[in-house]
């Protein structure tokens, strides 16, 4: 899995291996001039003046470009004009104070608040969605519902913390996808999920225990180290759920599944089972990433690779201090019975103690007279055998490499090839291993490095060292430097389940999307190994094989204390969750999500079909430097602090070491903090990116132009309310202007229908953006001369109430077709309009609502 990684989101996934930065320009504030209403005195539709955002959208590229220096600058200063202090007046909170039981409906005949404000808007909706239900499938009956099923899981977080921005992206995408097909009348689940993240959550708990009580694992019984794992997790399990609830997931609770669950854990069982007895899963010594500060086997997609120009040095888990990396060594092996020498290179010394061989290529003319001879190791007396193989690289040092097959995966498929031996001289902890001699047992491997080369230096065999770019492979979840160690392990034969997910996208049966992707689809699984599932930990799905002992045996062996690798059970999540093995709804995955490869394998192979039909690769979110946020960088963002908004800078205690603490209290992004943006404002902005391969670079002052969005929205529909009549049933005829902004309106839900049906939500919100602010407030609420908003005592009633009636129709319409991006504002101001509903009767909620289709306004 090494080179292409698929990695974490959605029933639409985040790609990290492809990585393309395109940064949207800032969104323009659109303020409106005063309006004269009947009767009233002059207002604003904007009740203050916020700073003008940039436009979300890239306007057409009509006139020259400007230098990318010149656009960067020009951002920044839009930027630092947003989130200075001067403007912090634009953010005032507006508290919703009405006492409301919980899941009671909202008061939304208050007087309307004066300007929009999240935390008002946003409060007490979630809890009644949830109470009435209109998220389970079954609990809602709606009069336009079709016979169509919409099922899709959450790509389940992990227990150990809480969600990020790259989160919040997965859940505006999935969470538009959903509520638009609710709307559409589809039988809708969406199911939440949480992962037990085996190796990430045993890492936090032992962090704690020694933090708080001074204790390791060891210290503790295997069930008694687990009882203080779940200890943590009811404690702190629940925050996940927390912040899925804030940005408004419209998830069914009722089925929410933790991959420990009983009914989770028989699935993992029957899966391992089953593929066992099928001749799939097999057990074997092979080489394997180990962490030896986890002391465990590792897979391939939790090994970060680090580029190294030359000479480095680095911290390493366990070493006082830094160690150095990017170096060639080079020494020599004496030929047996022959004078001479053949020398080697290598930028890890302290495994030379385990070489087998020296290998050439057969064709290299400076090693044609040793071919077949034999070298004798200076410290084992081991002869080693000179070999020929057309895999050696003739211009990489020497020419000439040393074999150690147990602690390199090239050299151990060339030991498969010539039958050499394997000596493993580095031990699970790190340390160097009895058979390495006295002077090295028990020897950190890295400390054994200079005591190798000293040793090399005073048998006059070290030939010098030089610095040397090469590539580090780092244990993602541990910062360990990766070291490759032969292992009895459990292995899952991944070829002809690869070639099953092959064929699948091939026959049309699976679609990629973006369709680029699909050549990176089977040059992966073209090229898969066999899969390593299990580790050395106490925490996750004990691996179920037992030991059958016979009677009057000897060999008694216990139950194999390992547990399955985590992305094994979650790769079991789209049926696991639904009830497989025992009993599956009768709904499945129109999409998913990352890890899906695994997904696909493993549901083909064990429910006999896909387990879902599409696959969305959607974009890594960057921070607006252009970075990967990660917590070592300190510049993780939780979507709550964007929500709520936060005064200071702060960090949370969570799972940071203490160094990743010190990095991100140096970071400061935000010295005047950030202001409160809303959940909509966030999704909004979101959703405005083009997710599929371009990544996202997101910036604050981007989410709050959609807040200004949010304020454009709230002060029209106070406007519209204050000029709606006793009816608003359509009249005719239609002015000239009427009829234009109906035309715009069916231009704007066409536009909707294809976009979404393509799963490009940045042009809807693009689309919906652009009638809102341009076509209905720029131009129909404003320029329109013979409209209400423009009348005076000598225009006639029935226009004035024409014109009131297709701006309520413009509203209710509009709210309808953003209601999956922003269903906390859209369902405020929705309830606000509809005692001006002709024929109104008791409605439920927009999100039930039908979405606006082209049909229906053919008429118009």
């Amino acid at each position: 899995m090494s080179g292409t990684r698929l990695c974490h989101s959605i029933t639409v996934v985040s790609v990290f291996c492809f990585q393309h930065c395109a940064l949207f320009r800032m969104w323009r504030a659109v303020r409106f001039p005063s309006l004269w209403l009947p009767g009233r005195k002059a207002v604003r539709l904007s009740s203050s003046n916020p700073p003008k955002p940039s436009h979300p959208f890239p306007s057409p590229s009509n006139s020259s470009p400007r230098p990318q220096a010149e656009k960067q600058r020009r951002r920044r200063a839009r930027e630092e004009a947003i989130m200075s202090s001067q403007h912090n007046s634009f953010y005032k909170v507006i508290v919703y104070t009405v006492q409301t039981s919980p899941g009671a409906k909202k008061d939304t005949s208050l007087p309307f608040p004066s300007s929009y404000s999240p935390e008002y808007v946003e409060s007490s909706w979630y809890q009644w969605w949830e109470k009435k239900g209109f998220f389970s499938p079954e609990r809602h009956q709606l009069s336009h519902s079709v016979d169509q099923t919409f099922s899709l899981c959450i790509p389940p977080p992990n227990v150990t913390g809480s969600l990020h921005l790259g989160h919040a992206l997965t859940v505006a995408i999935q969470d538009a996808l959903v509520r638009w097909r609710r709307m559409q009348g589809y039988r809708v689940l969406w199911v939440p999920g949480c992962d037990h993240a085996g190796i990430a959550t045993q890492t936090v708990v032992e962090r704690r225990l020694l933090r708080e009580e001074g204790k390791c694992r060891q210290d503790f019984t295997r069930d008694g180290f687990i009882q203080e794992v779940w200890k943590w997790k009811n404690e702190k399990g629940d925050e996940i759920y927390h912040q899925l609830r804030m940005l408004g997931a419209s998830l069914d609770w009722s089925r929410a599944c933790f991959t420990m669950d009983p009914s989770y854990s028989r699935a993992v069982t029957a899966a391992f089972v089953r593929l066992c007895d099928s001749g799939l899963i097999y057990r074997s010594e092979g080489l394997v990433n180990w962490s030896c500060a986890l002391e465990s086997a590792i897979s391939d997609i939790e090994v970060d690779s680090k580029e190294l120009s030359g000479q480095t040095m680095l911290f390493v888990p366990g070493y006082e201090n830094k160690v150095e990396f990017g170096t060639m060594y080079t020494f020599a092996y004496p030929l047996e019975g022959h004078d001479g020498e053949v020398a080697v290179s290598t930028t890890r010394p302290e495994t030379m103690l385990g070489d087998v061989a020296v290998a050439v290529h057969p064709d290299d003319p400076q090693y044609q007279a040793v071919h077949g001879k034999q070298c004798r190791h200076p410290f084992t007396n081991r002869l080693l055998p000179i070999i020929t193989d057309p895999t050696v690289d003739m211009e990489l040092g020497t020419g000439a490499v040393k074999v150690t097959p147990a602690h390199d995966h090239t050299d151990f498929l060339l030991s498969q090839r010539h039958s050499l031996q394997r000596v493993t001289v580095i031990g699970g902890d790190g340390t160097m291993m009895p058979c390495c001699g006295q002077w090295l047992e028990g020897v950190k491997r890295f400390d054994a490095r200079q005591l190798v080369v000293d040793a090399l230096v005073e048998k006059k065999l070290f030939r010098g060292k030089k610095t040397h770019a090469m590539t580090l492979p780092i244990c993602s979840r541990s910062g360990d430097i990766v070291e490759p160690l032969l292992k009895k392990q459990w292995f899952v034969r991944c070829n002809e389940m690869a070639n099953k997910a092959i064929q699948a996208v091939e026959d049309g049966q699976l679609e990629i999307i973006p369709h680029y992707y699909t050549k990176t689809w089977k040059n992966w699984l073209s090229n898969i190994s066999d899969w390593c599932v299990s580790r050395q930990l106490w925490w996750g799905h004990q691996i179920p094989a037992y030991q059958v002992e016979l009677p009057n045996s000897t060999d008694k062996q216990e139950v194999d204390p390992d547990v399955l690798d985590t992305w094994f059970s979650s790769g079991l999540f789209p049926f696991a969750m639904l009830g497989w093995p025992e009993q599956v709804l009768c709904l499945l995955s129109d999409l998913i999500f990352f890890w899906v490869a695994r997904m696909v394998m493993l549901g083909t192979e064990l429910t006999g079909q896909l387990p879902f039909k599409q696959v969305i690769f959607h974009s890594l979110i960057r921070d607006k430097y252009g970075r990967k946020m990660s917590k070592s960088l300190g510049n993780v963002i939780d979507p709550l602090d964007v929500i709520h908004g936060r005064l200071q800078e702060k960090v949370k205690e969570g799972n940071l070491e203490p160094r990743e603490q010190l990095v991100a209290m140096e970071t400061k992004d935000f010295p005047n903090g950030i202001p409160q943006c809303g959940t909509d404002a966030l999704r909004f902005a979101l959703c405005s990116h083009k997710i599929q391969g371009e990544d996202i670079s997101l910036s604050i002052p981007q989410v709050l132009g959609s807040r200004h969005f949010c304020n454009k929205m709230w002060q029209t529909l106070r406007f519209t309310l204050g000029v709606l009549g006793d009816n608003t049933a359509p009249c005719f005829p239609l002015s000239s202007m009427d009829r234009w902004i109906c035309s715009r309106l069916h231009s704007t839900v066409v536009q909707c229908e294809h976009a979404f049906k393509a799963y490009e939500l940045h042009t809807v919100t693009s689309t919906l953006y652009s009638f809102w602010v341009h076509s209905l407030c720029d131009v129909y609420m404003v320029r329109n001369p013979g409209t209400v908003i423009q009348s005076d005592k000598q225009d006639s009633g029935s226009a004035r109430q024409m014109a009131s009636t297709v701006l309520y129709h413009c509203v209710s319409m509009s709210l309808a077709l953003l209601s999956p991006f922003m269903p906390f504002i859209t369902e405020e101001l929705w309830q606000r309009l509809q005692p001006f509903r002709s024929g109104s009767t008791d409605q439920a909620s927009l999100c039930l609502q039908p979405y606006p289709h082209s049909s229906q306004l053919v008429g118009l």
